[in-house]
């Protein structure tokens, strides 16, 4: 599936969820979209844990 066909279909859900729900159940789709989307790349292998909990290196 291209990035384009896939950005698609997001935009719909959220579109839907903002018509159908309202503003809260757009935000609810929105945060548990962006959930799947880092809990797939680490499936994937493309991040890990410790880029979000690495701290940063003082020089």
């Amino acid at each position: 599936m291209s990035a384009a066909t896939t950005g698609l279909l997001a935009g719909m859900a959220l579109g839907f969820a903002a018509f159908f729900g309202g503003f809260w159940a757009f935000l609810l789709v929105a945060f548990l979209g962006l959930v799947g989307l880092v809990l797939g790349r680490m499936l994937q292998g493309d991040l890990e844990l410790s880029d979000f909990t690495r701290s940063r290196d003082r020089r």
